[in-house]
């Protein structure tokens, strides 16, 4: 689970101006954060269905964030996915 620092860490890394804490950036940024988490412990407990299920409706709604940002403006889907290293 992510803490209250370390999602205030995230959000100040990409936020788009002063207030944003609801963005797509800083949505996407949160859900990769969580998902890099849960990946390190399904590592540990490879049978923990009911995580990887949780894991697996996250990256379903990162990926249906960074398909609306494509859309709305290229150029800010670009620079999330390089600076998330999300995309190869």
């Amino acid at each position: 689970m992510i803490t209250k620092e370390q999602k205030s860490v995230v959000i100040d890394a990409n936020k788009t101006h002063e207030n944003d804490t609801g963005s797509p950036e800083v949505q996407i940024a949160i859900l990769s954060e969580r998902i890099s988490q849960l990946t390190a412990h399904l590592k540990q407990h490879p049978k923990d269905d009911h995580s990887r299920l949780g894991m697996y409706k996250m990256v379903g709604k990162r990926r249906r964030l960074l398909e609306y940002l494509a859309k709305k403006d290229i150029e800010r889907y670009r620079a999330i996915i390089a600076k998330l290293g999300i995309r190869k």
